[in-house]
């Protein structure tokens, strides 16, 4: 069994502010660091740390060397990341005095993603090898389609919601990881155990993970729903704390963890990577969990 994470590569440029940058406002900020990360890539690297092997597929511009460095350093297989012509994609992210963020996103090369390629990438997997998404790279409805052909497990994280993922035949998900923003865009409803009712009713063979902040997470898989609550420290960036949740859990339910623990692992996993700024660089090892 294999795991493909098929997603983005960004570079964050994440600026210290004292509040988020209000409609014709200009604020100085009192910070600036420079990270690597996108959705894809710290959930690759969340896999890894956690101890499952993983390989990453995407396209990185003649910026890019600094990805392939990051993922070699993490143990991630770069074998399917394409350098081509352009710039990479990126973020520009504010963090509140809250540590609350707010992030730009500019796809680059993440949006550069051609069939051909795509079907040379999911070519090397097999049934009931893993395909990591998320909807930060353009095709999005073709992988799916493509990795169901293959069997695949798919897990989507439905982030960030566009007209992209409308397209997509999400029947054909085994995994839905989402905040409970994703689970209102995708089902028209707000309280988190009617959003369940609805994920559950229109794909009833998927399993959804529905994130609620500071209030947990909720899990439904067919009439069964868990619920588990967060582990408390002072939060300094939330930046990657979804991507470290996908990875932890996922790699716990690879190596085949009841869901209960891969839900405590998961929360433990995520709140040391609130404590910590960055987004690839906040992400704990699997040493750190400790349940």
């Amino acid at each position: 069994m294999k795991v493909l994470n098929l997603g983005s590569l960004n570079y964050d440029y994440v600026y210290s502010v004292d509040h988020m940058v209000r409609p014709g406002e200009t604020e100085s900020s009192y910070g600036m660091e420079t990270f690597c990360g996108g959705k894809g890539l710290n959930q690759s690297i969340a896999l890894a740390r956690a101890g499952v092997p993983v390989y990453h597929g995407g396209m990185i511009g003649e910026d890019g060397d600094l990805f392939l460095s990051v993922c070699k350093e993490n143990g991630v297989n770069t074998a399917f990341i394409k350098c081509v012509e352009g710039k990479s994609g990126h973020t520009i992210i504010q963090i509140d005095k809250n540590a609350q963020n707010s992030i730009l996103l500019y796809g680059g090369t993440n949006r550069l993603l051609t069939k051909e390629y795509i079907d040379s990438v999911i070519g090397s997997f097999a049934e009931g090898d893993y395909l990591v998404l998320q909807n930060e790279v353009n095709e999005l409805p073709y992988i799916i389609e493509k990795a169901y052909e293959k069997g695949m497990i798919i897990v989507l994280n439905p982030s960030p919601l566009d007209e992209a993922l409308k397209e997509c035949d999400l029947k054909k998900i085994t995994y839905f990881l989402m905040n409970e923003i994703e689970g209102k865009e995708i089902t028209g409803k707000e309280e988190p155990n009617e959003i369940l009712d609805v994920m559950s009713r229109q794909y009833p063979n998927a399993k959804v993970v529905l994130t609620l902040g500071e209030a947990g997470v909720l899990y439904r898989e067919e009439n069964k729903t868990l619920k588990q609550g967060i582990f408390k420290v002072k939060a300094v960036d939330t930046t990657a704390a979804g991507d470290t949740f996908t990875g932890f859990f996922i790699s716990s339910i690879i190596n085949e963890k009841p869901v209960e623990e891969a839900l405590r692992i998961a929360a433990k996993a995520s709140s040391i990577a609130v404590s910590r700024k960055g987004a690839t660089s906040s992400i704990p090892k699997w040493e750190e969990i400790k349940i």
